[in-house]
């Protein structure tokens, strides 16, 4: 196989198909990516303004109103200092051994390996949520049905949404990720509304499971956990956090010191809770 028959650009095209795909917590469905701008390296920041909101006065006719307000404003950053690269090569004998196309397939899984590490660290922003229900001291344990102690988990969704409503958040695109056995709960109860068959692709693609509690369900295997207890299930709104990402790089280079072909990617991440109000947290162990 020669190097001019490896074409890069065809290479770096299908390991973006297979990040994008694979995304749970970095999909626009869970965090907004409106300020992704055009990342180049990492490093890059990305600046989030904000502005105060307006004070609203009683009126008395024939009388001067206040002062002109000037309004406060704020700027958070994201800061893209997130990297993760891979560089593998396949033999020319093995490649032409075997009849799998085993680039494509070495590919398929990098862009597997980006999505995991993109996940586990958008997921690891939880502890930045303003509402929780358990701690890691404290956690609840999600039963069914429930007891006299603990709730079950659609009960333990409603209370989630309830903290949400009480910091008005939008109702409308709320979310939430669950770990499998929580998923397993809720099958259990009638007021789960699970994805039919003829969504079976989406759930594949973005993880989509259900709606429950005015809630979409997510299912992941990347729920924060300590040692499969103290579950962190993050439930909010996309607009309460944002992410941003870009493959900086893919290259295809044959080794010096070898026959085969050899492909190098760069990724270049970063994610930022803006609306601490727009998430909250259940700390849950399996019962």
């Amino acid at each position: 196989m020669s190097l001019d028959n490896f074409i890069p650009e065809i290479w770096a095209a299908e390991l973006n198909r297979a990040y994008q795909r694979a995304l749970v917590y970095g999909q626009p469905a869970v965090v907004n990516r409106d300020y992704e701008g055009d990342i180049r390296a990492a490093g890059d920041t990305v600046r989030i303004n904000s502005i105060g909101d307006p004070t609203i006065g009683d009126y008395t006719k024939n009388t001067d109103m206040s002062a002109v307000e000037t309004l406060t404003d704020a700027q958070a950053t994201l800061l893209i200092d997130q990297q993760k690269y891979f560089n593998f090569q396949v033999d020319d004998i093995d490649a032409a051994q075997q009849k799998p196309k085993v680039m494509a397939e070495a590919m398929n899984r990098a862009g597997f390996g980006l999505r995991s590490a993109v996940d586990t660290f958008i997921a690891s922003l939880y502890t930045d949520a303003a509402g929780a229900i358990g701690s890691t001291g404290s956690p609840k344990t999600v039963t069914e049905p429930a007891t006299a102690s603990n709730l079950t988990a659609y009960e333990y969704l409603v209370d989630l949404g309830v903290i949400l409503d009480e910091a008005d958040v939008p109702a409308d695109g709320r979310f939430a990720v669950v770990p499998s056995w929580f998923h397993g709960l809720l099958l259990k109860d009638a007021r789960f509304v699970a994805s039919g068959a003829a969504r079976a692709d989406q759930v594949l693609r973005s993880g989509e499971i259900g709606q429950a509690a005015n809630f979409t369900i997510y299912k992941s295997n990347n729920v924060p956990n300590t040692t499969a207890t103290k579950y962190r299930i993050v439930a909010g709104h996309p607009s309460a956090w944002s992410f941003a990402s870009q493959i900086a790089s893919v290259e295809a280079y044959r080794p010096e010191k070898r026959f085969g072909n050899a492909v190098k990617g760069l990724l270049v991440y970063g994610a930022k809770v803006v609306k601490p109000a727009g998430l909250a947290v259940l700390v849950a162990n399996k019962s």
